[in-house]
């Protein structure tokens, strides 16, 4: 890659995003791609085809990116990951928009995620060995990084919760994003998203203590598929089997809630396909039919973790306690959750743990955190019915048992219930 930039800033990000070749490859390097940010540039819809004077326009077949009328400096890591997403499924490598990280047994774990989910706070576990936060391959042998820095969300950033991703705000050659910062004192306000609730931070990937030394690991024992349910509906983690694995991989449940976008008032579910839609230019089914296959091959381990609201939707209930995901996913990843005794969820079919070590039993019942257990009824349904929508778009394209993994529709239940 060779990266234009029309900001200094720009310039120091992306050297420290992407995986840098060291100083002898460099005398005579020829790009095979160029992205070029101009910031400043205005696309003209009328003239250029575009819906607003924002555009992201990639050309595969000249290898250039243009990116105008946007600072979110974000845009050119993605549109790397984009080719990657483009080149490397033939060669038999998975591209994946996930985190990953290292148990002390060798045992790696990837996260897939949407923005706000929890990828970069999850996977810097000091207990972990970090692989990387945002992109990765899975070949044949290995999970390694795209690339050689993270990009953590910084909105409501606390040295508590987050030691060591707070510990990189006060590091030199970190890039902060929209960050509020006083002009008087420089003191940083991780509580103010009067710029944008999207505030971020770019890091080298050693400022995390705990880091691999050459961006790669094992092949993963266990996938971690991380959703932000603002309904308050789905349990803080569930066991997947492999047809449910691909139904919610395909699927890409996140929601969207008051503040992260204008004009977003209530709860919105939204389905990004694959964790990453926008950045997947092959067919869907390409990546679904890669994770298949490898947690076939390898006998993985799948859980879906919800990282949003329990005791109500967003606006009534609360946001996940995080050291009750924490706990979760440390049994999850040591094996002991396998352990544990399991219900089947009714809404969605997989299966739900009990009783946990170190978690309150209620948190894993959402309608029991509930005040009004049919307003819970009534918000799952609607969930439920969503995610039938959604994935009507896939249903053509996988076999029999990943459509019958999904969730049932009320009306069916209810005509199953009366029949019975």
């Amino acid at each position: 890659m060779r990266v234009i930039n029309e900001l200094a800033w720009h310039n120091l990000f992306i050297r420290t995003m992407l995986c840098r070749p060291e100083a002898d490859e460099l005398p005579g390097f020829e790009p095979e791609y160029t992205i070029i940010d101009l910031p400043t540039f205005q696309a003209d819809p009328d003239r250029h085809g575009t819906r607003s004077g924002t555009v992201i326009a990639v050309n595969l077949s000249e290898r250039l990116i243009l990116i105008g009328g946007t600072a979110y400096a974000g845009e050119m890591k993605k549109s790397v990951f984009g080719i990657l997403n483009y080149l490397l499924p033939p060669k038999g490598v998975m591209p994946m928009h996930c985190s990953a990280n290292i148990g002390p047994d060798g045992d790696t774990a990837v996260f897939f995620g949407l923005s706000g989910t929890g990828k970069t706070t999850l996977s810097a576990d000091a207990s972990r060995t970090l692989i990387g936060d945002d992109e990765h391959g899975w070949s044949d042998t290995a999970v390694f990084n795209f690339e050689g820095g993270c990009y953590a969300k910084m909105i409501r950033l606390s040295e508590e919760a987050e030691p060591e991703i707070y510990s990189t705000t006060r590091r030199f050659g970190t890039v902060l994003e929209n960050v509020v910062m006083d002009p008087v004192t420089r003191e940083l306000d991780f509580d103010d998203g009067s710029l944008a609730e999207n505030s971020r931070g770019a890091y080298p990937i050693d400022y995390i203590p705990n880091t691999t030394e050459d961006n790669l690991g094992p092949v993963p024992k266990n996938i971690i598929m991380l959703t932000a349910d603002a309904f308050g509906v789905l349990p803080p983690i569930s066991r997947l089997t492999p047809d449910q694995a691909m139904y919610h991989f395909l699927s890409g449940y996140t929601a969207k809630v008051a503040g992260t976008e204008i004009g977003v008032t209530e709860p919105q579910a939204t389905f990004s396909t694959c964790f990453g839609a926008p950045f997947m230019p092959r067919h869907p089914s390409v990546y679904g039919n890669l994770l298949k296959e490898r947690i076939a091959r390898g006998g993985v381990k799948c859980w879906l973790v919800n990282t949003g609201w329990t005791g109500g939707k967003y606006g009534v209930g609360h946001r996940m306690p995080i050291q009750a995901t924490r706990a979760l996913l440390n049994a999850a990843l040591d094996g002991s959750l396998n352990n544990a005794e399991f219900r089947k969820d009714p809404n969605f079919g997989f299966e739900v743990p009990v009783s946990v070590p170190g978690v309150d039993d209620a948190i894993l019942e959402p309608r029991s955190t509930w005040d009004d257990g049919e307003q819970y009824d009534r918000t799952a349904a609607k969930l439920v019915d969503l995610f039938v929508e959604n994935f009507a778009n896939f249903a053509d394209h996988v076999e029999e048992g990943v459509r019958q993994a999904g969730p049932t529709p009320a009306q069916e239940t209810m005509r199953i219930d009366a029949t019975e």
